[in-house]
């Protein structure tokens, strides 16, 4: 169980790069619209998200608040990315929180033990 533990989480990585990678090279370019990185990083987050949050463990479950939070966050993220993916261009306010909220998921990821 711990191997796929660690598949889910790496997973879970890669869609965190895609999102905050996507986010940020749109930034870059002075475009702010939602990518393909971003509407995929944000899909492989939820999933992988709760396939981790799934009792695969021996007993070093995260607490149920931490779960809540996270997925609370995640599933904001997701529905930001994917109600603005076909617009030409999003608000900077808008664009600047998905990319925030992203970040402050992981800061709940890592910080919060």
């Amino acid at each position: 169980m711990e191997a796929l533990r660690l598949v889910l989480l790496y997973v879970h990585l890669i869609g965190f790069a895609l999102l905050l990678g996507g986010g940020i090279a749109q930034y870059v370019t002075g475009r702010l619209r939602i990518n393909a990185a971003m509407l995929w990083g944000a899909i492989i987050q939820v999933i992988s998200g709760i396939g981790l949050a799934a009792p695969l463990r021996d007993g070093n479950e995260p607490s149920p608040a931490k779960l809540a939070t996270k997925l609370v966050l995640a599933l904001a993220i997701f529905v930001m990315v994917f109600f603005s993916r076909k617009r030409e261009e999003v608000n900077r306010g808008h664009f600047l929180a998905i990319v925030g909220l992203t970040l402050v998921t992981a800061a709940v990821a890592v910080f919060w033990r």
